[in-house]
């Protein structure tokens, strides 16, 4: 068994992480503003600690997943929201390289979060790992955290980073703030509907992270997300169908512009990104296509709620 450190581990992704290296048997130490948050579990598995400083010198860590980082589509970027964007993705992570240089004993593998907002805007354009971006907020902001993480290759720690796409999950996530709208009757497209979505079923996320854990091969970028990106207008399409709800009020994008300003290009830009590595590594989804995935997220949170 093996002894992980967790930052964002008590976010949507780290949470199922936590919970899923925990089942396995494996110790977790998870880094968070809020320790007492975290949920009780078996004391030797779990710690929950504010402050690197105080996990011992002497304490073994086999490898280290960065998931920290303040929501991004919360509330719209002024000045002060992009600097808090920056701290607690950027700072953060060069705070935990920093931290992990000065150990004695390195662990063998660094994980480090990042999402598709690296490429930008990049229209209908099919985008590997190799691919080229469009330099906007999205792509600075990703661009930076991922080149502090990528810190510890000098450290001689194999370094993944992994470029999430919009994550679907029954408890949280983006998905959760669709579901009123389009269970009343009040969804549609956004912008002109033709801008890629590019997701990944939360199971497959989580699958990726260990599999990449145990990976001895794997390092650099990978892509996050299904080898089957679709288009806004067809995931309008197949939520509804899934709801078994209309989906007929189409929000203009220059409304989203006028109230969510440059935030606004999150929703009506897009890219439209295959996990190549993660494949040719030879990683398998269990969710490939959109209906499946919201078939069976949709169905948990039922469960969950009846």
């Amino acid at each position: 068994m093996a002894s992980y450190l967790i930052t964002g581990g008590t976010g949507l992704i780290g949470t199922a992480l936590s919970n899923y290296l925990l089942n396995a048997g494996h110790d977790i130490i998870i880094w968070t503003r809020r320790p007492n948050s975290v949920a009780k579990y078996n004391e030797r598995q779990l710690m929950a600690i504010s402050s690197l400083n105080q996990i011992s010198p002497h304490t073994t860590i086999d490898g280290v997943i960065n998931l920290a980082g303040a929501a991004i589509a919360d509330r719209p970027w002024t000045p002060t929201r992009k600097a808090m964007l920056e701290q607690s993705r950027i700072a953060l992570t060069s705070s935990l390289v920093d931290w992990l240089s000065s150990r004695n004993h390195q662990p063998s593998v660094l994980i480090s979060g990042s999402a598709v907002g690296w490429y930008g805007n990049s229209g209908s354009s099919v985008l590997t790992e190799s691919s080229h971006y469009h330099d906007e907020y999205t792509h600075q902001l990703c661009n930076q955290w991922e080149q502090q993480a990528l810190r510890a290759n000098k450290l001689g720690i194999r370094t993944c980073i992994v470029r999430t796409g919009l994550v679907l999950a029954h408890n949280g996530g983006f998905l959760n703030r669709l579901l009123l709208p389009f269970k009343m009757g009040l969804g549609g497209r956004l912008g002109s509907g033709q801008q890629y979505m590019s997701w990944i079923h939360l199971q497959d996320m989580i699958k990726l992270i260990n599999f990449l854990l145990e990976t001895n091969t794997a390092d650099g970028v990978f892509n996050a997300c299904s080898p089957s990106p679709v288009t806004n207008k067809q995931f309008t399409h197949s939520l509804a169908k899934q709801l078994r709800r209309p989906a007929i009020i189409p929000l203009p994008s220059w409304l989203l512009k006028l109230i969510l300003g440059e935030m606004s290009c999150l929703l009506v830009s897009g890219q439209r990104v295959i996990p190549e590595k993660a494949q040719a590594q030879g990683f398998q989804f269990d969710y490939t296509e959109l209906d499946s995935a919201l078939a069976d997220t949709l169905s948990t949170n039922k469960k969950n709620n009846t």
